[in-house]
């Protein structure tokens, strides 16, 4: 099963907020997933507080790359401003 890390879709209309979850690769952009790794809220309070923008838990978010899953760009783009992606590459560099 090929599990990739997206984005899924909540919120009202014209006022998005996002999971981060994985998912199998086949399935719809909104439809079941595997596990929760984290929220982003592109409309956040405040652009000065970006962690109430981002909120990711990286040791999930790491046990799911070392596993193989792929993140989509705007995902991994998301890890890297989480420092995710950082600690996934040093604890491949570490092995």
């Amino acid at each position: 099963m090929a599990v990739k890390l997206r984005l899924v879709r909540m919120g009202k209309k014209k006022q998005p907020t996002y999971r981060v979850v994985a998912t199998d690769a086949r399935r719809a952009r909104s439809g079941a997933y595997l596990e929760i790794v984290g929220t982003y809220q592109p409309r956040g309070l405040s652009i000065a507080e970006p962690e109430t923008i981002i909120s990711i838990d990286n040791d999930k978010a790491v046990a799911w790359l070392s596993q193989g899953a792929q993140p989509t760009e705007r995902v991994a783009k998301l890890l890297k401003a989480s420092g995710a992606l950082d600690a996934f590459e040093a604890a491949k560099a570490a092995q």
